[in-house]
C-alpha cells in the first residue's frame, strides 16, 4: 500500500497557519500582559491558560456549538456568507489558535516580564517611536521567547487529537490530520501506516526539542559576560 502523504501536508500545513496567526494575535496579549498592573491581569492570564487544564474534547465540544449555523460564531459566519466553519480547515485553525494560544503568550510573557520596562525607556530617551522601540529594542532581546513560543505553538499544533477531531472529523485532504490518520489506522489494524506516521511524530517531536533546548542554551551564553 501506497503511503499517504496527504495528512502530513495538511498538518504542517495547519501548524504553519496557526503559528503565524498565534505570534500575530498572542503578542499584543503578551505585551499587554507584561506590563499592566490592572486588577482582572489574573483573570485574563485564566483564560489564556485554560487550554493547559481543560480536556481537548470539552473545548472542542464547546467550539463546535460556536462554530455550528445556529452559534454565535456560525451566525456571524453565515451572515458575512463564509458559511459554517465547522469541519473545513479554516475551523480547525480557529481551533487550533485557541487550543495553542497559551504555548505562545506564556513564553513571551515570560521573555518580556524577564526583558523589563528599562531597553524601551532608554531608546524612548533617544526619541524611538512606540513601534520602533518594540521593534528594534523589545524584539531582537525576546528573541529567545519568540523562538520557543513559535517552536511550541507548531510543535503543539501538530500533535492535537481531540480538538481537531471534535471540530474537523476526518474528511481527506480538508481536516484529516496526522493524529486523525494514525487513531483511524489503530482502529482499522492497519499497525503498518500507523507505525510509520507515530515513529515520524515521535522523531519530529524529539528533534523540536532538542532543536530548541540547544538554541535557547546559546543565546543565554551569549548574554552572558
Amino acid at each position: 500500500m501506497a503511503f499517504d502523504w496527504q495528512p502530513v501536508w495538511l498538518t504542517i500545513k495547519l501548524a504553519s497557519t496557526t503559528t503565524l496567526v498565534l505570534l500575530i494575535v498572542g503578542t499584543p496579549i503578551a505585551w499587554w500582559l507584561a506590563r499592566t498592573h490592572t486588577w482582572y491581569k489574573q483573570a485574563l492570564s485564566a483564560v489564556v491558560a485554560l487550554p493547559l487544564v481543560l480536556p481537548p474534547t470539552v473545548l472542542g465540544f464547546y467550539l463546535l456549538i460556536m462554530l455550528a449555523p445556529d452559534g454565535p460564531v456560525g451566525r456571524l459566519t453565515e451572515t458575512l456568507g463564509i458559511g459554517s466553519l465547522a469541519f473545513t480547515f479554516e475551523g480547525l485553525v480557529f481551533a487550533s489558535v485557541l487550543y495553542s494560544l497559551p504555548f505562545v503568550v506564556q513564553p513571551l510573557q515570560n521573555a518580556f516580564e524577564a526583558l523589563g520596562p528599562r531597553p524601551a525607556e532608554v531608546a524612548a530617551t533617544l526619541r524611538a517611536s512606540p513601534w520602533d522601540r518594540f521593534a528594534t529594542v523589545v524584539i531582537p532581546l525576546a528573541r529567545s521567547g519568540f523562538l520557543t513560543a513559535a517552536v511550541l505553538s507548531f510543535a503543539h499544533t501538530v500533535g492535537e487529537f481531540g480538538v481537531v477531531l471534535m471540530i474537523g472529523g476526518s474528511i481527506p485532504g480538508e481536516t484529516r490530520v496526522l493524529s486523525v490518520a494514525i487513531y483511524e489506522q489503530v482502529e482499522t489494524l492497519e499497525y503498518g501506516q500507523a507505525h510509520l506516521l507515530a515513529a515520524g511524530m515521535l522523531a519530529f517531536s524529539f528533534l523540536v526539542l532538542m532543536t530548541l533546548y540547544l538554541v535557547n542554551g546559546r543565546i543565554t551564553r551569549s548574554h552572558q559576560p
